[in-house]
């Protein structure tokens, strides 16, 4: 089994991953969505966050091997980045959606060098909004922001011309492609409903 598809099927096995084509989700947005992803649960299995941070790790060394510090997107993302620079022995950093209300009002918790090379850490993607302003965030505070490495992407057309448009480079652990071909593979999902989730990643404000 493929790498994306193996880390896909533990997701949908610890239950990070619920697939609901029939009955959907409804983001906050209000978006309609027949998959709901948390990664934050695979903190509490061991194994499952080892193999992630692994495979963040191989991402960090292939594509941008000349990191200087991880970046954790607040919340979701600072535990994997934690666990990535200390296998690196790099600095980390976390960066908030906003900025504190009190105290010294810092967006970014830790400190770099003006010009330090950085990676940012997300747990998912689907808009790419939220990472791609914690990206401006510390490239406003002097970070050389080498690219976004991911656990999940939705591969949704929004997210992927968000970060075409800012020219950012990303790249996930596991995707929506794969999550769908491990979820047929391991029975949760039927056949008869694959046309109906390949639709809704093309086009998720049309779905139905």
């Amino acid at each position: 089994m493929k790498r994306k598809e193996f880390i896909s099927k533990e997701l949908l096995r610890i239950g990070a991953v619920n697939i609901r084509p029939k009955n959907p989700y409804t983001w906050t947005s209000g978006l309609k969505s027949p998959i709901y992803c948390d990664n934050r649960l695979t903190m509490s299995f061991p194994e499952v966050r080892n193999q992630i941070v692994t495979d963040l790790v191989d991402i960090i060394e292939t594509h941008y091997p000349q990191a200087e510090v991880i970046a954790g997107t607040a919340t979701a993302g600072i535990p994997h980045a934690a666990w990535v620079a200390e296998r690196l022995n790099l600095p980390m950093i976390y960066i908030r959606s906003e900025a504190k209300k009190h105290g010294t009002g810092k967006q970014i918790e830790g400190t770099f060098n003006t010009g330090a090379k950085i990676v940012v850490i997300e747990d998912l993607i689907s808009t790419g909004q939220s990472v791609i302003d914690a990206v401006n965030v510390a490239k406003g505070e002097g970070a050389d922001v080498l690219g976004v490495a991911a656990i999940f992407t939705y591969e949704l057309p929004l997210g992927k011309s968000a970060f075409t448009d800012l020219t950012i480079d990303y790249h996930t652990v596991t995707d929506y492609s794969s999550l769908i071909k491990a979820a047929l593979a391991s029975g949760h999902i039927e056949q008869e409903d694959l046309a109906a989730l390949e639709k809704w990643k093309d086009s998720p404000e049309n779905w139905s």
